[in-house]
């Protein structure tokens, strides 16, 4: 299958200090990588440097191959063109992502005209209540000029996909997109994603610390351990047969329902 997005040792460094150390995996299209680790394992910072979306402070080396095109040596104004038409974000919490002083409406129009300039007025407002209604999101027509804080968790999380695949992208990362939801509409979130990863034919990098999700929507998965890759394997292999240590404890430390209640429960070493 023909890759889409190849990283090969990436580096990310801020100073002296390396925050991503040599990391390299494939993305095919219509595939979910799933990127798994603790909180500062450089899973986050990874996918902020496949958009060139760090700060100056940071330094990076190695490739990022998306389509053929060598990301980190392209102009600003074409990673400009590129962001939110290519590959576009979800991002983690919902309640700073939106601007929280704009209608919904106008915030998803903005992206469609950011790529579509010649669009009409009237052309733009159809895509965007095209794309409401695609994330399931209720009475779209009447809700455009709702404002953020007017919306549950998960129908800002739906605002958000809606803003990331409104202008078609090939590639959506998605990080830690389920974090702040409660596991009904978590799983609500993902069933959304999965469907319009088919439809779409969407290749998704999902980033979690959360096992429990990343079993749920990754075709494969990629194991993070201070800035490092210890681990990838398919998805089923991985949760059935752990090959490295690191690994194992992250899924001896999720609960399951054959945990034994009476004892803590096991931590990274």
């Amino acid at each position: 299958m023909p890759q889409l997005l190849t990283v090969s040792d990436l580096t990310i460094r801020f100073g002296l200090q390396s925050a991503v150390d040599g990391v390299s995996f494939t993305l095919a299209a219509g595939e979910t990588l799933g990127l798994v680790g603790e909180s500062g394992s450089g899973k986050s910072a990874t996918s902020l440097a496949l958009l060139r979306l760090l700060p100056p402070s940071a330094t990076l080396s190695g490739q990022i191959h998306f389509d053929s095109r060598n990301l980190l040596a392209e102009s600003e104004a074409a990673m400009r063109r590129l962001r939110g038409r290519e590959i576009a974000m979800i991002f983690q919490e919902p309640m700073t992502a939106l601007n929280p002083v704009m209608q919904i409406g106008t915030q998803i129009a903005e992206a469609i005209r950011a790529h579509h300039p010649g669009l009409s007025r009237a052309e733009v407002k159809a895509r965007t209540v095209a794309a409401l209604h695609e994330v399931a999101l209720p009475d779209p027509e009447r809700r455009l000029t709702d404002y953020p804080h007017q919306f549950s968790g998960g129908q800002r999380q739906r605002i958000l996909i809606a803003i990331a695949l409104s202008n078609r992208p090939r590639l959506l990362i998605a990080d830690e997109p389920t974090t702040a939801l409660d596991v009904t509409v978590q799983a609500q979130i993902l069933d959304l994603l999965r469907t319009l990863r088919a439809t779409h034919n969407l290749a998704m990098l999902f980033i979690s610390h959360d096992l429990a999700v990343i079993s749920r929507i990754a075709d494969r998965v990629a194991v993070m351990q201070r800035g490092r890759i210890v681990e990838q394997a398919a998805a089923a292999d991985l949760f059935r047969s752990p090959r490295h240590p690191y690994t194992r404890q992250l899924l001896a430390s999720a609960p399951t329902m054959h945990t034994d209640r009476s004892k803590p429960l096991a931590t990274l070493a």
